[in-house]
């Protein structure tokens, strides 16, 4: 099936938020009437941390209550540390949003073996799905981020788990200056109904060219393509500095006519 994908060029990163939080309730409330439930799949670092503020101030717009909230991915450290993911959503979305502890489904890093952290989170998502082993969960909307080196979630170029096939969480292990990782994997992430990405900075400037002109396949963010799915890229200026005038055109017509 062929995947639905755009690229949205904004020029604050307050637009870009505002638009992401107008998409995330359009899922959400489609998602609730079908079947009762929404499930979605953030990501870390410090770009959403204003999206997620916002989102948590959306009062009676989203249906939290039936929200289930899961992680992209997680580093080996306790949620008190600042570099955990789990740690900045609980304290700019969880919390503010006063989302439920049943509805929330954090990464679980007590266990200083990786592989353990990655089979228990797997578990999580497929009791929560009521998946078997060879069903892949469809989670409504995965929430990522892109690197400069061309990573998304924790799928880094020349990683095994940027090439897992079969299971639907991994263990990343880079090197001693940066710490060990739990990470959704490609099967998971392409089997979602909608996916966007979130870029800003000129500092990302040259992998999108490299993502969404050249489609390097060897950069995992190249590789993202939910089949019979959305994709969407909502870019900055300064993250699409790179791309060409034609593409950024075209797609700003596509924003203009989404957008109210």
């Amino acid at each position: 099936m062929e995947t639905h994908r755009q690229i949205l060029i904004f020029g604050t990163i307050e637009e870009m938020d505002d638009f992401v939080i107008r998409e995330w309730e359009r899922i959400a409330c489609d998602a609730v009437e079908r079947k009762g439930w929404f499930a979605v799949a953030v990501s870390g670092g410090k770009t959403p941390v204003p999206l997620f503020r916002k989102l948590s101030d959306a009062d009676g717009r989203l249906p939290w209550e039936k929200t289930h909230l899961f992680l992209v991915d997680e580093r080996i450290v306790p949620y008190s540390h600042p570099d955990s993911n789990w740690g900045m959503v609980s304290d700019s979305l969880v919390k503010p949003a006063g989302i439920r502890s049943e509805n929330c489904h954090p990464i679980l890093v007590e266990d200083p073996v990786p592989e353990i952290s990655a089979a228990r989170y797997e578990k999580d998502i497929l009791q929560f799905f009521g998946a078997r082993l060879e069903k892949v969960p469809v989670f409504d909307l995965v929430l990522l981020g892109i690197g400069e080196d061309g990573h998304t979630a924790s799928l880094f170029p020349g990683t095994t788990a940027a090439r897992e096939s079969k299971r639907f969480a991994a263990a990343v292990i880079l090197d001693d200056t940066r710490h060990a990782r739990i990470t959704l994997t490609l099967p998971v992430i392409n089997h979602a109904k909608n996916v966007i990405a979130l870029v800003s900075g000129k500092s990302k400037a040259d992998i999108m060219k490299s993502v969404l002109v050249q489609k390097d396949r060897r950069l995992p963010s190249s590789l993202v393509n939910p089949a019979g799915g959305n994709l969407v890229f909502v870019l900055d200026r300064e993250a699409a500095a790179q791309l060409p005038g034609d593409i950024i055109q075209e797609k700003q017509e596509q924003l203009r006519n989404k957008l109210p």
